[in-house]
């Protein structure tokens, strides 16, 4: 056999050392069919090469854990009353940058189908994006390609998608990312495995025909970086929002069926990752016949069906005798579905092509990917990033109320309505909260409890300092949750980094992962999934690190929970997490006002996770009493655009009075401090609250009342608030018009 050629490795992203190991692993060549299944199981996709030994450092026990991360498709934790929830984020960065549509559409089915796995009812979706500037052509068609098919898909489908973010940076111009979380419900803790129970046990695969897309979809694509002249459309799938509602209904009713012993989605990898792992769960092994799998293109080869990323397909490992009432039942709801192998006694994957055997691989050869560890020294370039001096900054010539309706109408704090119009959030009718607060709320019918949902992620924190950046990120995610009076029970983290061959890459995954490790147990909850998309470079530039964090929370009594809006007239504005509401010149690292004001992204975030808990944990005590009647957390913009979102919110004034503030109005009304809420009350529980958090020995002070139709901030802001609304309501749909 000759010499493997390296544009073959290269199209199935293995190194030239990784093929040597699996000639070694193997006492043999791999055939042609055997490189294409390496190069997908080995992956960073599928892999997790760079990550996996990070990874296990996440805390990962819980009292309420019942699916351990890792062990299935989705992490699944238990919230009483014979409830349990899976969860999951998962990102389709490089098939939206080729194809925005369909790769945000298959990227929502995707998820979807890892939380169906798990047996739960799909209940809630939510999303986090990444594009570069509004203002160019190129990036307006992502956005709305990328929007349409997340709206496309999930409408369809009757998952309600209940919010997320948006955020704009030069970096992602070349290499969007599109994150998307998907929230299940399972009743009675019937929780399904990605796994078979014997060996004679049938794999049976439902749901569509298998056709030529997404082929090197998880080794192609996820697992190297853009080439400017790559033609990369074949490798992103299509998708048929139609036919995965179908298919949830069928599987939803399959797994009550005697016999149905385990499912997995066809997701990355196709047939080979579903099969394979289901054997590797199972310590089985798998016979695959080919020529059994319904296809919808003619003379399809054996590694063209193994390796298709087709969507709405779904393997179910079933007890032989079974499958005439499961048949009948895909075709009451007209499904194609066919026994394609079995598993078998032993540890070897055998392929056949009919008759002929065409490949065996022994089960752990295929799945035990290389491990690759790092110890990257810090950039020289991000010291000095950090060493910067951000008290001593060029003079603006604009002034307070100009600068706050100028960061105001940046398309990173402007309101996003004219995105989530297009969002279905009401479907299942479970929605307390809708999009636009700083977390979701959803109802468990049928209980007095209710789930928050939220994603966060700020990469230029973490760009400027990858642990305490990643820390925030956990800690905001956190602290939105808390802003509705839900307890954080669980996390799950969509990392997006560049190439982690790189020593600057290298060194931003391991301190990004170490940060949210520490913040994680600070809070005492674990990280139960997510997902790793590295190689997010074009040929101009790496993304920021961008590890976003989806955070589960459970509010016990969901009448009792607040929103970012202001309520009434002369209720007190009380801020917890400090007695100034005035802030430093260090809290403008990273922030907002620095990117719209000085065109600058420089200094060194900061965070004490024991005053974050502390904040967060008086704040839901003061929620779930009913003293609180809003709550809303300082983050992008500050001070001054979080008292103007709650105030256009809740379509009243408010005026901010307090001690004579620093010098600099710019870090004080425009400083991104962490660990601050803001709340309401009404004037007479004013005491109540302060006298509370002093026993909790938290800092809090009265800052300012709600009512009048101005938004004033000391003597610094004096500005009418219609002006203000009209600004933050119009400005993003102004800026993604061109």
């Amino acid at each position: 056999m000759p010499p493997i050629s390296q544009e073959l490795l290269d199209e199935v992203a293995l190194s030239r050392a990784e093929y040597e190991a699996i000639i070694d692993r193997l006492g043999r060549e791999p055939n042609p069919l055997e490189i294409g299944l390496f190069g997908a199981l080995w992956s960073e996709h599928c892999g997790y090469k760079h990550t996996k030994a990070l990874l296990r450092t996440l805390p990962n026990t819980s009292d309420r854990l019942l699916v351990a991360p890792g062990a299935e498709n989705a992490g699944v934790v238990d919230i009483g009353d014979g409830y349990a929830v899976a969860f999951k984020i998962e990102s389709h960065n490089h098939p939206s940058a080729v194809e925005p549509y369909e790769g945000a559409a298959t990227g929502i089915g995707g998820i979807v189908r890892d939380i169906l796995a798990m047996g739960a009812r799909p209940m809630a979706l939510m999303n986090s994006l990444r594009f570069g500037p509004p203002n160019d052509d190129r990036q307006r068609y992502l956005l709305n390609g990328v929007v349409s098919g997340i709206s496309g898909y999930g409408n369809c489908i009757g998952v309600p998608n209940v919010g997320g973010e948006i955020v704009f940076d030069d970096s992602y111009a070349g290499n969007p990312l599109v994150n998307a979380m998907c929230v299940g419900i399972i009743k009675d803790a019937k929780i399904m495995s990605a796994s078979a129970d014997a060996p004679g046990d049938l794999i049976i695969l439902v749901g569509a025909k298998t056709g030529r897309d997404g082929i090197h979809g998880a080794s192609g694509l996820a697992s190297r970086t853009f080439e400017e002249q790559a033609e990369l459309r074949s490798t992103v799938q299509v998708g048929n929002p139609f036919l995965e509602k179908v298919l949830i209904e069928a599987c939803l009713e399959a797994i009550e069926l005697p016999g149905v012993v385990g499912m997995q989605d066809c997701g990355a990898a196709g047939i080979t990752s579903a099969a394979v792992e289901m054997a590797e769960r199972s310590e089985l092994g798998i016979n695959i016949d080919v020529a059994k799998v319904h296809r919808r293109e003619t003379e399809m080869s054996p590694y063209e069906v193994m390796l298709s990323e087709s969507q709405e397909r779904m393997i179910l490992a079933v007890k032989p005798g079974h499958e005439p009432r499961l048949f009948d039942l895909f075709e009451k709801w007209d499904l194609d579905a066919e026994i394609i192998g079995t598993f078998e006694t032993g540890n070897r994957v055998v392929i056949s092509d009919a008759s002929e055997r065409i490949s065996s691989t022994p089960v752990e050869t295929l799945t035990d990917a290389p491990e690759y560890q790092f110890n990257s020294p810090k950039p020289n370039w991000l010291s000095e990033l950090q060493s910067r001096d951000l008290s001593n900054l060029p003079d603006l010539d604009i002034t307070p109320n100009d600068a706050l309706l100028k960061l105001l109408a940046s398309p990173n704090i402007a309101s996003k309505h004219t995105v989530w119009r297009q969002y279905d959030h009401q479907v299942q009718n479970n929605t307390v909260i809708a999009p636009g607060g700083d977390a979701a709320l959803l109802r468990i019918q049928g209980t007095n409890r209710a789930l928050a949902v939220t994603t966060d992620g700020n990469g230029r924190l973490v760009y400027l300092n990858p642990r305490v950046g990643a820390a925030i990120a956990v800690a905001e995610a956190c602290r939105n949750l808390s802003c509705v009076g839900a307890e954080p029970v669980a996390l799950t983290d969509g990392l997006n980094f560049g190439n982690p061959e790189t020593p600057d890459i290298q060194y931003q995954l391991q301190e990004a992962i170490a940060g949210m490790s520490e913040a994680a147990r600070a809070f005492n909850i674990p990280v139960v999934s997510g997902n790793a998309s590295l190689y997010n470079e074009s040929p101009d530039t790496a993304i920021q690190p961008t590890p976003i964090i989806g955070a589960l929370g459970v509010l016990e009594n969901a009448q009792r929970h607040a929103t970012s809006p202001l309520k009434d007239e002369e209720d007190a504005i009380i801020l917890i997490g400090s007695h100034t509401p005035w802030a430093d010149a260090e809290t403008l690292a990273g922030s907002e006002a620095m990117s719209v004001l000085h065109n600058t992204t420089a200094g060194n975030p900061t965070l004490d996770l024991e005053l974050e808990t502390k904040v967060q944990t008086l704040t839901r005590s003061l929620i779930t009493q009913g003293i609180a009647k809003s709550a809303h957390d300082i983050s992008q913009g500050g001070l001054a655009v979080a008292i103007a979102e709650s105030a256009i919110q809740g379509n009243i004034g408010a005026t901010i009075q307090h001690e004579t503030p620093n010098a600099d109005w710019l870090p004080n009304l425009f400083g991104e401090p962490q660990s601050r809420i803001i709340v309401t009350c009404d004037h007479s529980d004013t005491e109540t609250i302060l006298q509370t958090a002093q026993q909790a020995n938290t800092p809090a002070t009265q800052i300012g009342t709600v009512g009048g139709d101005q938004i004033r901030i000391n003597n610094l802001i004096n500005l009418p608030f219609q002006s203000v609304a009209d600004t933050w309501l119009s400005a993003f749909e102004q800026a993604i018009a061109g």
